[in-house]
């Protein structure tokens, strides 16, 4: 008789019973384990203080939750990593699971990086400016903000308060008079001499006080200068520090939570219902509130709070510079491994609590209630994306609902700067971080044939699955394919799946009726009649909004590839020129023509260009014509 934790694959044990033959092997170390299945793919990574008291755990017959119950009966082999250091474990288990992504660990699946604010430093009248990625400017950043817009609300207010440009440096260089934004009283036109650079960098330093949270100090500052231009009888000086001060207040008043004693922290709270989860956090920086984001980690029916928000943390801060607080609305297990962590990677000493009164207590309480509202909208758009869903089945005569929908358009002018876009659309809405975009390179192209196009876009996209994912079994195959055109495109698409051994996939085609209007939709099969669906049909609807998404996904990547090549200049090409020594060449040119008809002491002559690099400059524009 086989109990309920236990298998046999062939006549290799699996369950506890090959959990507790690997007990005579393990010590008492710390270390990372992986359970895995009987094709080797990872079912889980764990951590442990003590390896064989971990795994002895796993090993008894009896006395687990129904998830790793599952998880054990599945288990056909183990893997163990020694750590010196329990910490160690900790950074490895979180390291392991973002690259495996295991069936049976909490995943955390949206980790974009956040915006910060960056105050340039590389000119004479520093740059304020919106900055995401690896911090490599020189200058002083601050954040991160929760979203994009919660920097332009901020970069906005600076604007107002404290005048500081937003051009880049080659825009600040030519300018020859004031632009719109001084005119609108945003900037104080330092490239045409409004403003001396010493008043400029007092703006720039109390911007800088402002973002470490020094308001109130910047505030007395102006009303007293307001003050002093008053006595002096200088009516405009005062009026413009007057409008200042009004800005400020403004920007103070419209923050909404700015806690007084807590200067710098990440609130994290955590909200579960459903089998879902729900994490919101609330970033504090200067005893300023920079905006929140909710987060939804892939959780099990019965994980317990504590085990998702030391997953999410772990996760979160892999990539992510951690702040000296942590206010968590549920205690985890390894708070102390967590701290050491976190200071690790800080360079200072992290503290995570979960407070029990006071403010901070209040702020964590604001939080939960938001992942709280945050999980019930987004159960019930799962609830009715679910019925779309199967509305889909239904209209295309698939098996079952499908979990996965590909939708594919291109975008070019004219067969120029042309780009496929494929969007993914699920159970929970647009999978934005599963969109792809393709540049198209086929040299052999006729400009405008879209059939090559959607080609070159399938195969290279059904390659790649082939290769990164053979089995099917990590989620990334399609249930069905939608694509924008008729009958010849469905039969085209279909040539090219049968190239690739792939003709179990369902595929339609949307075209436009005779009077090409939206709601006339024609759905194309292969081998079938065309048909439409009525025209107030929910599952019509949802059809033209991924289609319109995967358009608008198309466009926005065809825009962002035309611009960067009307932006792009011979410049370029030329070895050791980047960002810098490119705009230093064209401001002092005045244009890459310019500089390819310079001699070569003009070039020696421009700021940042050393002789070797002149050389290579003119050489390049010479010998290439």
């Amino acid at each position: 008789m086989v109990d309920e934790n236990e298998q046999t694959t062939g006549n290799a044990p699996t369950g506890h019973r090959l959990i507790q033959s690997y007990l005579k092997t393990l010590d008492s170390s710390p270390g990372v384990y992986r359970m895995l299945d009987a094709q080797a793919r990872v079912l889980y990574v764990g951590k442990a203080r003590n390896l064989k008291a971990r795994v002895s755990n796993y090993a008894r017959p009896s006395g687990h939750s129904g998830r790793i119950a599952r998880m054990i009966r599945e288990t056909a082999s183990m893997m163990f990593l020694t750590t010196r250091t329990e910490t160690e474990a900790l950074l490895l288990e979180q390291n392991l699971i973002k690259q495996l992504k295991p069936r049976y660990n909490v995943l955390l699946r949206d980790d974009k990086s956040f915006p910060n604010i960056l105050v340039s430093k590389e000119h004479a009248f520093p740059q304020i400016k919106k900055h995401r990625g690896a911090k490599k400017d020189k200058g002083a950043y601050y954040g991160p903000f929760a979203s994009a817009g919660a920097v332009n609300r901020t970069l906005n207010q600076l604007q107002k308060v404290f005048l500081l440009r937003n051009c880049s440096d080659a825009m600040f260089e030519s300018r020859t008079r004031p632009c719109l934004l001084h005119q609108i009283r945003r900037c104080s036109a330092p490239c045409v001499g409004k403003i001396s650079e010493a008043d400029y960098l007092e703006s720039v330093a109390e911007a800088e006080r402002y973002l470490s949270g020094k308001s109130t100090q910047i505030q007395e500052t102006l009303a007293r200068q307001m003050q002093e231009a008053s006595d002096a009888m200088e009516f405009e000086r005062a009026a413009a520090l007057r409008d200042r001060i009004r800005a400020l207040t403004q920007v103070q008043t419209s923050q909404g939570i700015n806690p007084r004693g807590v200067a710098e922290a990440d609130i994290i709270a955590l909200h579960m219902d459903g089998g879902q989860a729900c994490v919101q956090v609330f970033f504090i920086r200067g005893n300023q509130n920079w905006g929140n984001r909710d987060f939804y980690p892939r959780v099990g029916a019965d994980v317990e709070e504590a085990e998702v928000l030391e997953a999410f943390i772990g996760q979160f801060y892999d990539t992510k510079e951690p702040p000296r607080m942590l206010l968590l609305s549920h205690a985890i297990e390894n708070t102390d491994l967590m701290e050491e962590a976190l200071a690790g990677k800080l360079g200072r000493k992290v503290e995570i609590l979960v407070p029990q009164r006071g403010e901070k207590a209040e702020l964590v309480e604001s939080a939960a209630r938001n992942a709280r509202e945050s999980l019930a909208r987004k159960l019930a758009e799962t609830a009715s994306q679910a019925r779309l869903l199967k509305g889909i089945a239904e209209a295309f005569d698939l098996d079952g609902p499908p979990k996965r929908i590909e939708v594919y358009d291109n975008s070019h002018i004219q067969g120029t700067n042309a780009v496929g876009g494929m969007i993914v659309a699920g159970p929970e809405g647009f999978i934005k971080g599963q969109y792809r975009k393709f540049n198209i390179r086929g040299d052999d192209l006729t400009p405008g044939d879209d059939f090559g196009m959607m080609k070159e876009v399938l195969n290279r996209r059904f390659k790649r699955l082939l290769k990164e994912d053979p089995d099917r079994d990590k989620g990334m195959w399609p249930d069905l394919l939608l694509i924008d055109g008729g009958a010849g495109q469905v039969s085209a698409v279909a040539e090219i799946m049968r190239e690739h051994g792939v003709e179990d996939i369902p595929m339609v085609g949307v075209a436009k009726g005779i009077d090409r209007d939206a709601g006339k939709e024609e759905f194309h099969r292969v081998g079938q009649r065309p048909f439409a669906l009525r025209h107030n049909d929910p599952v019509l609807y949802f059809v033209q909004r991924m289609r319109d998404e995967a358009h608008r996904f198309a466009i926005g990547t065809h825009r962002a590839k035309r611009a960067k090549a009307v932006g792009a200049t011979p410049l370029d090409e030329v070895p050791g020129v980047g960002a810098s020594r490119k705009r230093a060449l064209l401001a002092h040119f005045g244009s890459a023509k310019a500089v390819s008809r310079a001699n070569l002491s003009d070039l020696k002559a421009v700021d940042g260009v050393s002789g070797a690099l002149a050389e290579r400059i003119y050489a390049f524009f010479h010998e290439n014509g």
